[in-house]
């Protein structure tokens, strides 16, 4: 073979991850460091011009965040809880929706790809068309859930006010779980069918009930697709920024206002730029702890089922 052809071919590979990696670069590393490099200078509106000369003020935007008296560190603690305890709920109704669905799909009927196909409608419609829908649909004036629980089935009297107040944790709630079951559904379905329908048949045959066939052979053989599937939609969900912001504007309600929405507001409402660079460097390092704990505790029982 020529030499120069030998050198083609060992470019070739390279070459091919090139434009990904140049990418990644520009669109992850790069912000990823100079966010990070914002984090310990005070720039706000009347530095943002010079934001290169921004005075550096070492961990004292790190100190603001951290300090659970202040109002910005009780503000953080209180959404960052807020935030996990919005995480839990929406991951947690998205897997049962999801591996209910995937069950019940799982088997022959008619009708299961019309099925299959409305199921995935709110993951495959764009999250701005999405929020907004919603959005109209919980007015507190002439949205449609008002209409139906008031004015159609008589549970209320009066019309709530979804959007703003303590209602509006709820309507995040939903929307969120709207949006992202059909994730679950899709991944956890794609792992059912990967079982053999003779392992059910012999359960079956055994005696084994609905149920027993359920927790002694779905849910085993699925475990390692469920433990991408918590993962990805524990990520999302913590980090989540585009429903509240469609749903609530630029500020969120103080009861949905999760960690994303807080760090947008002190950097594009507040102008305070370096706070919210270093609340953004705090929530990438829990964001990093809970994963490596996740992965530590989760994956290895999946490779040992897979």
């Amino acid at each position: 073979m020529p030499k120069r052809r030998r050198r083609r071919d060992s470019f070739l590979p390279y070459g091919m991850v090139l434009p990904a990696a140049v990418m990644e670069l520009l669109i992850h590393i790069i912000p990823m460091i100079l966010g990070i490099y914002i984090a310990f200078i005070s720039l706000t509106q009347l530095t943002i011009r010079r934001w290169t000369t921004a005075p550096f003020v070492g961990l004292d935007n790190f100190a603001q965040g951290l300090d659970p008296s202040g109002p910005i560190g009780s503000a953080l603690f209180e959404s960052l809880f807020r935030t996990a305890v919005y995480t839990t709920l929406a991951v947690g109704l998205s897997w049962v929706l999801g591996i209910a669905a995937a069950v019940a799909l799982n088997t022959n009927f008619r009708g299961r790809g019309i099925l299959r196909t409305l199921f995935l409608v709110p993951y495959a419609l764009p999250v701005y068309v999405a929020a907004i829908i919603w959005a109209f649909m919980f007015n507190q004036r002439d949205g449609m859930i008002n209409r139906l629980i008031v004015e159609d089935l008589g549970l209320l009297d009066d019309r709530p006010f979804w959007l703003i107040g303590e209602n509006s944790f709820w309507v995040l709630v939903i929307v969120s779980v709207w949006r992202l079951w059909p994730f679950a559904f899709l991944m956890l379905l794609a792992a059912l069918q990967s079982i053999p329908g003779d392992m059910y048949e012999a359960a079956a045959i055994d005696g084994a009930s609905t149920w027993k066939q359920f927790t002694s052979i779905t849910l085993p053989m699925v475990r390692p697709a469920n433990a991408i599937v918590l993962l990805v939609m524990g990520l999302w969900s913590f980090n989540e920024f585009n429903i509240p912001y469609l749903l609530f504007g630029d500020t969120s309600p103080e009861s949905a206002r999760l960690i994303s929405p807080l760090i947008y507001e002190h950097s594009f409402v507040k102008w305070n730029f370096g706070l919210g660079a270093a609340m953004s460097v705090l929530l990438l390092l829990v964001l990093l702890v809970a994963s490596a704990i996740y992965i530590r505790m989760v994956l290895p029982k999946g490779r040992a089922n897979d």
